[in-house]
């Protein structure tokens, strides 16, 4: 453990009033979870959030208005254009870049997503079958990345699912996996899945929310790669056994909004 009681004690405080600043329903327009507001249907919210997910890596404008844009190409209906759409429709697409992850990458995505709802009962079933194993995020991590590169794809394409097993922070797939598990007050995480409780959850860690946690003594380790994930998760889980990841939102805000 990097802190002492007290310091967790008061560190605790400090995150439970930046988390209660913006975990507030301004947050939703500013940032990439807005896409998935934008459905009440459970697979919609699911497959919107995860594309979204996927390219949520630089500005957050640039992703917001990138995550409109394949929504739109999939004509605000993603599921049902998934489902019903063959191979050849799907090659044929409007074409779709988002800094490195472009037509080819989203063509293959679209495909993995609707082989996971024809063949292995949707996105929530392949999370669930890797985490109940052990009841661990890194197993049903890795058990859907598995799973979602089983079709024929370009190894290009690989590096858009974050792999942990290779030491990839996997920061992408934790917010979606916030977003899908989680239920808090204000309405932002969605709490959609059940069967995982929040309580298991890894912090997303990017370069905002590393830098602050090391400013704050949360972490050591340099690196933003999985061992830091399980070393800061355990810190947020003193704070908060049932809902480590809630603190995600002051981290977050901090680093973004406050520059701190």
């Amino acid at each position: 453990m990097v802190l002492n009681k007290i310091e967790i004690e008061e560190l605790k405080d400090f995150l439970e009033y930046k988390t209660q600043s913006y975990c507030q329903p301004f947050f939703i327009e500013t940032d990439p979870v807005n896409i998935p507001h934008r459905y009440s249907k459970k697979e919609d919210i699911e497959i919107s959030g995860f594309l979204t997910a996927t390219i949520s890596w630089g500005q957050r404008v640039s992703i917001i208005r990138s995550g409109c844009k394949l929504m739109q190409i999939l004509d605000d209906q993603p599921y049902d254009f998934i489902m019903n759409c063959s191979d050849n429709e799907l090659e044929d697409i409007e074409d779709f870049v988002y800094r490195t992850f472009n037509r080819t990458d989203c063509i293959v995505f679209l495909k993995a997503i609707r082989n996971i709802y024809a063949n292995h009962g949707g996105l929530e079933k392949v999370f669930n079958y890797g985490f109940l194993k052990n009841k661990s995020i890194y197993d049903a991590i890795v058990q859907f990345r598995n799973v979602f590169f089983e079709i024929p794809h370009p190894e290009c394409t690989e590096k858009h699912v974050s792999n942990p097993s290779k030491g990839s922070a996997a920061k992408r797939i934790n917010m979606f996996l916030r977003w899908m598990v989680r239920k808090d007050d204000m309405g932002i995480d969605f709490g959609l899945w059940k069967n995982i409780s929040p309580k298991y959850l890894c912090c997303p860690l990017d370069v905002h929310v590393g830098n602050v946690a090391r400013k704050l003594g949360l972490i050591k380790r340099r690196q933003n790669d999985w061992k830091a994930v399980e070393e800061l998760t355990s810190v947020l889980r003193l704070m908060n056994p049932d809902d480590p990841v809630r603190y995600d939102y002051g981290l977050f805000g901090l680093g973004v909004f406050e520059k701190f």
